[in-house]
């Protein structure tokens, strides 16, 4: 049995992670959003490399969370769907980066006063990531 040790990282910190926002896919939504301002349907499946069906999803969950503004509407005689963040999704998506710089910034110290022994018997530990063979 391992000995109790003192870790950096708070558990309140994790816990406070949105899994609606945490979700990789949701993540990149709502980072493109916090960077481009507006934009539509076809422009954020394009950047995030979803399909339309996982945007759609993905983007439902976001609006049911009150995280995501999104209007249908027409240019011409062509429906188009643009898409924003909510004020409450900005307060979110900051959120999430803050805990993220404090668990990176918490974890350094602890990273840098560790030996690279101490390292390599970490890491040693973890199985190597076997890659599907494609031929």
């Amino acid at each position: 049995m391992s000995e109790p040790r003192e870790v950096s990282v708070s558990t309140a910190a994790l816990q406070s992670l949105s899994d609606v926002v945490h979700q990789r896919s949701r993540l990149s939504v709502l980072a493109t959003l916090y960077e481009v301002g507006r934009c539509d349907f076809a422009f954020l499946s394009q950047v995030t490399g979803l399909t339309d069906g996982n945007l759609s999803r993905h983007l439902q969950i976001l609006e049911e969370g009150g995280l995501v503004k999104i209007d249908k509407v027409f240019v011409g005689k062509r429906p188009r769907t643009l898409l924003e963040l909510a004020p409450q999704g900005v307060r979110a998506f900051e959120h999430e980066l803050s805990v993220l710089r404090d668990l990176v910034e918490a974890a350094r110290p602890a990273r840098r006063g560790r030996s690279a022994a101490a390292r390599k018997r970490i890491t040693s530990t973890i199985p190597p990531v076997v890659e599907p063979d494609t031929t």
